[in-house]
C-alpha cells in the first residue's frame, strides 16, 4: 500500500545563499553523495533535467516521477541572514510505496544528518575540491551480521566511541588497511554517527534500525585519494567489524 508523505526541516547555515546554493547543486558528493545531476556553479540544469524550479541562489525544486506513480519531490528555499549566513527550508515529499513505515523513518533520520553533514562541509571544507569514498546514495555496506539489533553498537566499540558519546568527543581508532580516524564526534544518535577529522568527514549509518545493515560512506578534502582503493580498504574493515 502506498502512502504520501512530507518531511519538512529548517535549518540556519554558517554561509552565503550563493555558498549553499552552490553546495546543493554543484557538490552534494561534499555533503551528501554524487546524485548524476550537478550542475556547475553558473550553469543551468540541462533540458530533460527534473528541476520544476531554478531561481538561483534562492529557490530549487526537483521532481522525480517513477512508472509505478510514485514520486520524490525536494524542495530547498534559501534566505540570506545577518552576517554573511543563510537559512534553509527543506521539504522532501512523495509517495512511498510499500514498506513505506520503514522508509518514512530512515528518509527522516537521514534528512537530520544529511543537513548537519552539509553545516559542517560549508563551516569546514567550503569550496575545498572533494572525493566521495562509496556508492551513490548507499555507500559502504557492511555483511548481513551488521543488521543485528545492536549492530551500532559493535561499530562505535571498533572506533573507540562509548554510547553516550557527546560533540566534541575524540575518535582515534585504526581502521586497518585504510589508515587511521582521528578526528572528533560532529553528530552522535543511536542511528548515526559522524566524525570530523582534518582530512574530511566520515559518516556512519545504522540503516539496521530500516530493516537493512550499518553502512558508511567519506567526504574527503585532500588531494591523492583513489576512491575505489579507498573504498576497498573501507569495505574490508567495515566487514571485519562483524566477523
Amino acid at each position: 500500500m502506498s502512502r504520501e508523505f512530507e518531511v519538512t526541516r529548517e535549518v540556519d547555515l554558517p554561509a552565503a545563499p550563493e555558498d549553499v546554493w552552490t553546495a546543493i547543486t554543484a557538490a552534494p558528493a561534499a555533503w551528501m553523495f554524487p546524485t548524476g545531476m550537478e550542475i556547475p556553479a553558473g550553469g543551468a540544469p540541462p533540458e530533460g533535467a527534473p528541476v520544476t524550479t531554478w531561481d538561483p541562489p534562492h529557490r530549487l525544486v526537483i521532481r522525480m516521477e517513477s512508472p509505478d506513480g510514485t514520486f520524490n519531490a525536494l524542495d530547498y528555499a534559501i534566505e540570506a541572514r545577518d552576517g554573511g549566513t543563510a537559512h534553509l527550508r527543506y521539504v522532501h515529499s512523495g509517495i512511498l510505496a510499500d514498506g513505506w513505515e520503514d522508509q518514512y523513518d530512515a528518509i527522516d533520520g537521514h534528512t537530520d544528518f544529511y543537513l548537519h553533514t552539509l553545516a559542517q562541509y560549508l563551516e569546514h571544507f567550503n569550496g575545498r575540491p572533494v572525493t566521495y569514498v562509496g556508492r551513490p546514495s548507499s555507500g559502504i555496506e557492511g555483511p548481513e551480521a551488521a543488521g543485528t539489533p545492536d549492530a551500532m553498537d559493535a561499530l562505535r566499540a571498533a572506533l573507540g566511541v562509548s554510547p553516550d558519546a557527546a560533540v566534541g568527543d575524540a575518535v582515534g581508532a585504526s581502521l586497518d588497511g585504510a589508515g587511521r580516524i582521528e578526528g572528533v564526534v560532529d553528530y552522535s544518535t543511536p542511528e548515526f554517527l559522524g566524525v570530523r577529522t582534518a582530512e574530511g568527514l566520515y559518516r556512519f549509518f545504522g540503516r539496521n534500525h530500516y530493516g537493512s545493515v550499518v553502512g558508511m560512506s567519506a567526504h574527503l578534502f585532500v588531494d591523492g585519494v583513489d576512491a575505489a582503493e579507498r573504498e576497498a580498504q573501507l569495505k574490508a574493515w567495515l566487514d571485519g567489524v562483524y566477523s
